[in-house]
């Protein structure tokens, strides 16, 4: 049986090499957009556990 994991994250990776190649303004909002939620939710986080830390 083949690693399926190895083979669906080359899929992937080849597949986000595809998607900025051929349209690098698209490629480059959806990075955009998912950086933004990535930080947002560190950023939340770390608002939550200062909260929690300060109210003692």
């Amino acid at each position: 049986m083949p690693p399926i994991k190895k083979i669906v994250t080359w899929i992937v990776v080849i597949f986000f090499l595809y998607a900025i190649l051929t349209n690098p303004g698209s490629a480059a909002d959806i990075f955009r957009s998912i950086w933004d939620i990535i930080y947002g939710g560190i950023r939340n986080i770390f608002e939550f556990f200062n909260q929690l830390l300060t109210r003692g």
